[in-house]
């Protein structure tokens, strides 16, 4: 009994020990440095990961700062507001900056912009325009996404003037969805303007009126703290001023720091082409087409295979984006109809339903306005024509056998020539190709005489005889 109890309490003195050690065991190393990450094109799930990824990243190297380099035309609510969400909650500050020269913060952008802890931009690049577009119908969620309702010019405020200052009459949208988007997105970018102490009429204007400014302007009317033209300058800017981060206050130490750029992984990069919409758009086309031309030769496995893994990727890329699934549904039911024209030609009924529901489908397939997340024009004309042209040629090739006179099977045998195998007057039997047919005949016929076919009843062929001339027989054996 004593030694077990000795062995207990030896282990629970080692036990205590090791988490002794744990608990006293050095905070991770401060490697000190700053990351900077690029914002362009459409916002959407990949720069969502990529973003969070590279927070995660600065968090865990113990990074002085993170600047997000923007130039965006847009992009989707739901990435930004998880974007957002990671810059609110993140231990390390983030400074958003526009460039370079010529770039731009549109729509979401601009509430990244907000978001961050310090705000920059490079000269001659703009912010703003951030009113929210349609997506499904207008909802509740709806946020950044982009293009702007009403001109630029439509504001009434001279070049560098407050939007404050001069308002103009606003064209409030008529139903009350279109009103609740606006206010939702007007609240959220002013929220995140009071929270960075930024400026909140301009936040209601670019919401509202679509407002946009030049990095001058910007600087001027309190929306941005400094106008950088490159890193250098940018970091000598930001160097000892304070920001309040989620832990609390904290004033920049970026003297002298290195600056790495982040690229994104593999994983982003392919998520990146799984959801750019033409590319899930075109994997689907090719997965629908592999399938049906698997049907058409069971067995051959490549089409299927490859179609199969089609499908699953645009399943995965669609599943992300702002997709209206009767689109989808048109595409399937288009590349149908087009598939049973091919199968059993209808001159061209099915064909023409086929080509109009892949071209509807296509339209409407994306369910946003939002740049960058559409399918281009030119790609689904194309493909509406090239589905066109190539059911109109099997219309053609089955029009054209129609024509034809028959080449083969029972209807070719009709006027041609067979010999007797024997005698016989009424039913008889007859060679015709190399073939054994039963016959009958009004008039006798004598073994090896020649017989024309007059017409088929069944299995029974209706010869009459032929007249012999001189020399040898000219009917098939």
């Amino acid at each position: 009994m004593n030694v077990h109890f000795r062995s207990w309490m030896v282990a629970c003195v080692l036990l205590m020990a090791a988490v002794s050690v744990t608990a006293q065991a050095p905070p991770k190393a401060q490697t000190g440095g700053v990351l900077l990450l690029d914002i362009k094109g459409g916002i959407g799930p990949a720069t969502r990961d990529y973003l969070r990824s590279g927070l995660r990243r600065a968090s865990d190297e113990g990074a002085r700062a993170v600047v997000l380099r923007i130039d965006t035309p847009g992009g989707l609510d739901a990435a930004t507001r998880d974007i957002n969400q990671a810059i609110l909650a993140s231990s390390v500050p983030v400074i958003a900056w526009v460039a370079p020269e010529g770039a731009r913060a549109a729509s979401a952008g601009t509430y990244i912009l907000y978001a961050c802890h310090l705000a920059a931009m490079a000269p001659a690049t703009s912010l703003g325009a951030a009113t929210p577009v349609s997506m499904g119908g207008p909802g509740p969620g709806a946020g950044p996404a982009d293009a702007p309702d009403e001109p630029d010019d439509q504001r009434g405020e001279p070049p560098g003037a407050s939007p404050s200052a001069a308002p103009s009459p606003r064209r409030e949208p008529r139903d009350a969805m279109s009103r609740k988007v606006i206010n939702d997105a007007a609240g959220y970018l002013r929220s995140l303007a009071e929270l960075r102490g930024r400026n909140a009429a301009f936040a209601e204007a670019a919401v509202r009126d679509a407002a946009t400014l030049t990095a001058s302007q910007a600087l001027s009317q309190g929306v941005i703290e400094i106008v950088a033209g490159n890193v250098d300058q940018l970091l000598r800017q930001a160097h000892g001023r304070k920001v309040r981060l989620a832990t609390g206050e904290l004033i920049l130490d970026l003297t002298g720091q290195a600056v790495t750029i982040v690229t994104p992984d593999w994983r982003a990069r392919l998520l990146a082409v799984l959801t750019e919409p033409t590319v899930a758009y075109l994997l689907l086309l090719i997965g629908l087409y592999g399938l049906v031309f698997e049907g058409y030769s069971p067995g051959a496995i490549l089409p299927g295979m490859v179609g199969a893994i089609c499908l699953l990727l645009a399943a995965y890329g669609l599943q992300v984006l702002p997709v209206n699934y009767a689109g989808v549904a048109l595409i399937v039911l288009g590349v149908a109809l087009i598939a049973i024209e091919f199968a059993v030609p209808s001159l061209g009924a099915a064909g023409v339903g086929g080509v109009v529901a892949l071209v509807a489908g296509s339209l409407i397939l994306f369910d946003t306005q939002v740049p960058g997340f559409g399918v281009p024009g030119r790609l689904i004309a194309g493909i509406g024509v090239a589905s066109a042209l190539a059911f109109m040629g099997m219309v053609w090739l089955a029009a054209r056998a129609r024509r034809r006179p028959v080449v083969s099977g029972q209807e070719d045998m009709l006027g041609q020539l067979a010999v007797a195998t024997r005698e016989f007057d009424g039913r008889g039997q007859v060679r015709i190709r190399g073939e054994l047919w039963q016959a009958q005949s009004m008039a006798p016929v004598r073994r090896g005489q020649p017989v024309r076919v007059l017409a088929l009843d069944g299995l029974v062929l209706q010869v009459a005889p032929e007249e012999e001339t001189p020399g040898p027989a000219t009917g098939p054996d």
